[in-house]
């Protein structure tokens, strides 16, 4: 770990899916001097197959599409530091970031530059079997992502305090059957919001959801506070999110709701030197979004950074 820690690297990129890999790929393919450190939470791993991932007409599967992106980024010499970054502070005009390694270790990284491509933490809710059931498409994260997947299927949707019924309203245009869960012990819907689920067809259950339990064939069954259970093919736990931001909020980022990180058009924080890409900023949460904003992150960090002229071959 010598070589980590006494060096000052161009640029640290913290987290490892699919934007913050493919700012890595396009920094080293700059020839930028870089280091990658991934905890392992990108939400990527966990889908099943994406069938919205442009290049790809059969589908990818989550884990899949990862596993292109560390290699291709071997292919130009990165490499991902598996571990988890616990402090970012400014020290003599650069970085350092507290790097804790698989083993309890902790180093410092100092950069010129540092990209948070750190994602979001979905908020909780008693799931039976929740990683099986995600594995397997009963429970789904991403209405945009694969809303076209479950067409006439029996769908369940749950209130969120942001949107109470945004999301049942959106997957209306995939099945006709859509049943709406109210999660709190009074209901979240105003009178109009009641008229626009009526009018879309949309059940409207609202006895408070309780929690999710699999059935045998792996079918969500929606337990309410009435007793009653109620089998469906497919969930959205659409219960909000809360941004990995910890790290760049103690530098003074500016945030927005849900902790979400503001940038600007080239993905620059508040903070010089400070680039934040992915679902941890305000923004469409997609991975070809993802991946687009670690492009321009990358280009403008190149950009940012001063010039490292390639030494003239000799001979």
């Amino acid at each position: 770990m010598s070589e980590l820690t006494e060096r000052v690297f161009d640029t640290l990129v913290i987290g490892a899916g699919p934007g913050g890999l493919t700012a890595a790929i396009y920094l080293r393919r700059f020839t930028r001097n870089i280091a990658v450190v991934d905890k392992g939470n990108s939400r990527l791993g966990l889908i099943p197959v994406s069938h919205n991932y442009p290049g790809f007409p059969e589908g990818v599967p989550g884990a899949d599409l990862l596993g292109n992106l560390t290699r291709q980024l071997r292919n130009y010499g990165g490499e991902v530091l598996r571990g988890e970054v616990t402090g970012l502070r400014l020290e003599d005009g650069s970085f350092v970031g507290d790097y804790v390694d698989d083993a309890g270790a902790t180093h410092p990284i100092r950069a010129l530059t540092v990209l948070v491509a750190t994602g979001v933490a979905d908020a909780g809710l008693p799931i039976e079997n929740w990683r099986e059931a995600v594995a397997c498409g009963a429970v789904r994260l991403c209405p945009v992502c694969d809303g076209y997947d479950v067409i006439d299927r029996r769908i369940a949707v749950v209130t969120n305090e942001t949107n109470p019924v945004g999301h049942a309203l959106f997957m209306r245009s995939f099945s006709a059957d859509v049943t709406l869960f109210d999660r709190g012990e009074e209901s979240m819907l105003s009178i109009d919001e009641r008229r626009q689920v009526e009018a879309a067809g949309v059940r409207y259950i609202e006895s408070p959801l309780l929690g999710v339990s699999m059935s045998p064939g792996m079918k969500p069954v929606l337990n309410t506070a009435d007793g009653e259970s109620r089998e469906f093919d497919v969930f959205y736990p659409m219960l909000g999110e809360s941004a990995r931001s910890g790290l760049a909020a103690a530098l003074g980022v500016e945030t927005a709701e849900c902790d979400k990180i503001v940038v600007d058009d080239h993905q620059r924080t508040s903070v010089p030197g400070l680039y934040a890409i992915g679902d941890v900023v305000r923004g469409l949460n997609q991975i070809a979004v993802a991946a687009g904003q670690g492009a321009i992150a990358a280009t403008a960090i190149h950009n940012a950074l001063p010039w490292a002229l390639r030494p003239k071959v000799q001979g």
